[in-house]
């Protein structure tokens, strides 16, 4: 087994993220496994260097050990830009110059795209420029990269993942409409950068919470567009405060160097987030 936890260095680490990756550390070294970091540090507007530091510094109160250096994703462009490459030849992304504005405005109109997962479904303007247009913008106009959904899907046919304990599920990627893989401001989407990532690190296990289900639909396609291994899934329950949402980063009460500062034990409270208990306040809730 070989596990990963992959913060992204954004802000602090709170209880969920700790949730995460006790449940992750602790599979891998029941099974005599190995458990791998990986620092999701491609977002160069918001990545900060003194997030990493202390986000290693949190799990490391936690009791939480992990084998080998933390991996980067700065140090993998080269493999992201290479699997766009690939995608590229075989005409399943194309270029979108859309503005936020633009996808306002036509999400916006009467007969608008349906919503998806994660939202609106971006409705194609891009989708079938003529050729010599998308090669006259791309050379001026920023631009990200989308994959052509319905061609990807056809080239694959009907995909599964299997979800710790509950069996085969199926994957449904088109609900999600034409994906971003690469963004205008960074060289690679969460979507493909953790695929290709999880792969080479040689995952087997993915413990990661329940709101990221549905991304699963996604990932699954990707592995199947790239030739990578399925690992085995098992997305948790979120850790909730009192108001019944779940955690985010902004939510300084619950971050994790605020209750190192109170006081806690780190050790005791990985202990007790294996076994389900939280402090007064917070709960375990699926979405």
């Amino acid at each position: 087994m070989l596990t990963r936890f992959a913060p992204s260095p954004t802000g602090d680490l709170h209880l969920g993220h700790a949730y995460s990756a006790v449940l992750a550390h602790d599979a891998a070294r029941a099974a005599g496994g190995t458990f791998l970091i990986r620092i999701d540090d491609i977002d160069g507007s918001r990545s900060r260097e003194d997030y990493v530091a202390a986000s290693l510094a949190d799990l490391a109160w936690l009791g939480i050990d992990w084998d080998g250096a933390p991996l980067r994703q700065s140090d993998r462009l080269g493999a992201y830009a290479a699997a766009l490459d690939t995608l590229r030849a075989r005409d399943l992304v194309y270029p979108c110059f859309c503005t936020r504005a633009d996808i306002a405005a036509s999400l916006a109109a009467p007969h608008g795209p349906p919503n998806g997962p994660a939202g609106a479904i971006y409705p194609g303007t891009c989708r079938d420029l003529p050729t010599t247009e998308r090669e006259r913008r791309m050379a001026t106009e920023p631009h990200c990269w989308r994959l052509d959904m319905a061609r990807a899907v056809s080239t694959t046919g009907a995909l599964t993942w299997e979800e710790q304990g509950q069996g085969v599920r199926t994957a449904e990627p088109t609900t999600h409409g034409d994906i971003v893989l690469a963004r205008k401001d960074a060289p690679a989407s969460y979507h493909l950068a953790s695929t290709l990532d999880d792969a080479a690190m040689g995952v087997t296990h993915i413990i990661r919470g329940a709101d990221l289900i549905a991304a699963t639909d996604v990932h699954r396609l990707l592995q199947a567009l790239l030739d990578l291994p399925t690992p085995l899934y098992r997305h948790h329950a979120l850790v909730c405060g009192a108001d019944g949402k779940r955690l985010a980063k902004r939510d300084a009460a619950a971050s994790l160097a605020s209750l190192r500062a109170a006081g806690v034990v780190g050790p005791t409270l990985a202990a007790d987030l294996a076994a389900g208990r939280l402090p007064t306040g917070y709960s375990l809730q699926m979405p």
